[in-house]
């Protein structure tokens, strides 16, 4: 074949993969062999729609490995998703489409390029499989008390006591109201996937034991970090 594992790596290998598959279901003629193997083992993604010959080849394989190895991955990355390395499956599918009982190690001789690819092929994988980081937000509360005899320091001590995983309280101060009133403003940050602001108001600031201190609390500005 004059197609190399390197060129499968990029757009104009598939699109010479795509040409030579004109007029052929796979890649050594009306058969599976393990030529395709090898061949579908270098592609790292299932062929775009722009080339037809090369997606229709692809979908053929994989069925067919998909069919002899149920519940396996077949080792390419989808739509983004990565799926194990196919190195395994592809040895037993070599086997049963040879007729071969021999032991086989499809990449035993692989090449400097081969290795190169199979080697970016599992940085992907390993790539995709990290989590974002959640994004993070600051949020300033204005928490008012009841009255003017509200005991404003065991207040704050009471909002700062709530705990919870991703939950940090920051700087405040107290800002005059009116009639002898002052409220509370509190600076927090919070990692969004872990803390909802309406959440913690609801459920933690403004009910038992902290509404002892606490009549209600507002968002005064939200702001994404």
């Amino acid at each position: 074949m004059a197609i190399s594992f390197s060129d499968l790596h990029a757009g104009t290998g598939i699109k010479s993969l795509n040409e030579y598959l004109e007029g052929k279901t796979y890649v050594s003629g009306d058969e599976i062999t393990r030529d395709d193997i090898k061949v579908f083992a270098a592609v790292l993604r299932k062929p775009g729609g722009e080339f037809p010959n090369a997606c229709s080849w692809y979908e053929s394989v994989s069925s067919q490995l998909a069919a002899r190895f149920p519940g396996e991955a077949v080792g390419v990355i989808i739509a983004g998703q990565a799926a194990p390395p196919a190195s395994a499956p592809a040895e037993e599918a070599t086997k049963v489409c040879t007729g071969d009982d021999d032991d086989l190690d499809l990449f035993g001789d692989e090449t400097e390029e081969e290795k190169k690819v199979v080697e970016e092929r599992e940085a992907a994988v390993k790539a995709s499989s990290k989590k974002k980081e959640s994004g993070k937000s600051s949020v300033l509360l204005d928490v008012k008390p009841w009255d003017d005899e509200t005991d404003m320091k065991k207040l704050e001590e009471t909002v700062r006591s709530i705990q919870m995983p991703g939950l940090l309280w920051g700087a405040s101060k107290l800002v005059a109201v009116g009639y002898g009133i002052k409220k509370l403003q509190i600076m927090m940050t919070i990692v969004d996937d872990l803390v909802s602001v309406d959440t913690l108001i609801e459920k933690q600031l403004t009910v038992e034991p902290a509404n002892e201190y606490i009549q209600s609390c507002d968002i005064v500005a939200f702001n994404k970090i």
